[in-house]
């Protein structure tokens, strides 16, 4: 058979396939980033059935996922907002991290993967799932509840967190000198502050580079910048999907709204590649060896997680219901967790058995959280029932 006609059978048969996965997953009521990532291991090598035809597309494809991803989380805030988390938060950012990065950077030191794929665990059992997170509390209606604020104000830490973290990771995974990597960091750092102050003060000029009355032009237009910003950004040894967030900060208010309308399908459809592209790189044969670490790392990394909602909500005056649920909606690791997986297991310099070790714990993180939100406050409330 042709090459051209294999790729499009193999890749409709894909895409078709992450549509019934994603159906599945809105009936059982979970994310569908583990069911994506299981969908990549039964097509990858050593799955079910192997995609050979398709690799050209994939690995552009789950690189424009990455930017849409960060982009979209970059429309979800404004200068002001993360300013103003800052200064209000940011201890109980520090503690979200101290708590949550430590238990992958010591799985990954006990393992004997070296500092780099301690640096790399670290991120990956770190931060939390803000679509997961955000898409919990209005499924469950919390939006409202006084703890919601500490909740949102741990994300965004986190989000504006990746913004350092994941140019320093590149750079160290990529073996460049303490000089090239300080540079790194420096230019993130300078981009950031830059980004802020611009989004501040001329937050309207962005958005008129991009804006349009047409949603055809409109579309092509912020897509197009968001994808010319990555790439500069990559250039620059600073993380394509950073520029891409630091641009969806930099977007006013009413522009962010309509590019997240007008982009949220993208969105979807190369995210789902991107989850998918990380499982099939994935060898499914060495998942049965990190599956003892990967639920040891769960189990602590959600106590840890609601620990640090716990403190975060305690910090506003929440009770003590308002602070289990604030670390319940925090359990949930996603698409933030494989994007710096996937950074490790692209540059080589890791151990072979990170990319399994994170996927399983993906897995199995995206279904807890989901279930630890729904059931915290009933089994409080029976909890306290008994004790009465």
């Amino acid at each position: 058979m042709h090459s051209t006609a294999t790729a499009l059978i193999e890749l409709g048969a894909l895409l078709f396939a992450l549509g019934v996965l994603g159906r599945l997953a809105g009936r059982i009521g979970v994310s569908p980033v583990p069911l994506y990532l299981l969908g990549g291991l039964a097509f990858g090598q050593g799955g079910l059935l192997p995609l050979d035809g398709i690799d050209g597309f994939t690995e552009l494809a789950s690189e424009v996922g990455v930017v849409l991803l960060l982009l979209l989380l970059g429309l979800e805030y404004s200068a002001s907002d993360l300013v103003t988390g800052l200064r209000r938060s940011w201890l109980g950012g520090v503690v979200d991290m101290v708590l949550n990065a430590a238990p992958g950077a010591i799985a990954a030191l006990i393992l004997g993967w070296g500092p780099l794929g301690a640096l790399a665990m670290a991120g990956v059992t770190w931060v939390s799932s803000s679509g997961i997170a955000a898409k919990l509390l209005e499924e469950l209606g919390r939006l409202g509840n006084r703890e919601t604020p500490a909740v949102l104000s741990v994300l965004v830490m986190e989000d504006l967190a990746m913004a350092v973290y994941l140019p320093v990771t590149t750079a160290a995974l990529a073996g460049l000198t303490f000089v090239a990597g300080l540079r790194t960091v420096g230019i993130a750092l300078a981009l950031l502050v830059a980004v802020l102050v611009i989004a501040l003060r001329y937050g309207r000029f962005v958005s008129a580079i991009v804006e349009s009355p047409t949603s055809e032009v409109f579309l092509l237009r912020v897509f197009g910048v968001a994808l010319l910003v990555a790439g500069v950004a990559s250039e620059l040894q600073v993380s394509a999907g950073v520029g891409a967030f630091l641009l969806g900060i930099a977007i006013s208010e009413d522009t962010a709204e309509n590019a997240a309308r007008v982009l949220a399908p993208l969105r979807d459809l190369f995210a789902a590649v991107f989850f998918v592209v990380f499982g099939l790189n994935t060898d499914p044969a060495l998942i049965s060896d990190v599956l003892p670490a990967a639920i040891a790392l769960a189990v602590v990394s959600t106590l840890t997680k609601v620990g640090a909602g716990w403190f975060a909500a305690a910090q506003i005056g929440v009770g003590t219901l308002g602070r289990l649920r604030a670390g319940a909606a925090l359990v949930a690791r996603g698409e933030f967790s494989i994007v710096i997986a996937g950074l490790a297991l692209t540059s080589g310099a890791v151990a072979p058995g990170l990319a399994p070790l994170a996927t399983t714990y993906v897995l199995i993180m995206a279904v807890l959280g989901p279930v630890c939100a729904r059931l915290v406050e009933p089994t409080y409330r029976k909890v306290v029932a008994r004790a009465a």
